[in-house]
């Protein structure tokens, strides 16, 4: 399986931001973490708000701990909102169902982590992700 290095996670992120600069979205936080769900880099741009950042990792942290991006997750929790709850409950809180967690898969299609974004509208928020992560080489896959 590939690792998610460092300077994969830093393009994705500066690639994220600049689809997010050129196509004039609002502030963005952005998160990228490895498959274990551990941050491997971030960014909050200037303006974003102070829970932004938490948006950005729950989104993230949801896809790579269910192994499905966040619109997938978002979809079982309008079928089984009680469900999603508990799930969301007994995760302490840390799974965010809606879009803009997508994750990233290697050349074998392994999950190898997964990018957050929060800041504008969740399929916003999925493009500049799946921007980033296109640009490291990888698939994104949003669910």
């Amino acid at each position: 399986m590939t690792e998610l290095t460092l300077q994969a996670a830093q393009t994705i992120i500066n690639t994220a931001h600049k689809h997010a600069r050129d196509n004039n979205f609002n502030p963005l936080a952005i998160v990228v973490l490895d498959n274990r769900g551990a941050l491997r880099a971030g960014l909050s741009e200037d303006g974003t708000s102070i829970i932004r950042w938490k948006v950005a990792f729950a989104k993230a942290w949801g896809a790579v701990s269910w192994g499905a991006g966040s619109k997938r997750l978002e979809k079982i929790a309008e079928e089984r909102p009680a469900f999603m709850g508990a799930v969301a409950h007994i995760a302490d809180g840390g799974i965010l169902p809606v879009g803009g967690g997508v994750l990233i898969r290697d050349a074998d299609k392994k999950i190898i982590g997964s990018v957050g974004v929060s800041g504008d509208t969740s399929d916003n928020d999925e493009a500049a992700a799946a921007a980033g992560i296109k640009a490291a080489g990888f698939t994104a896959d949003g669910g």
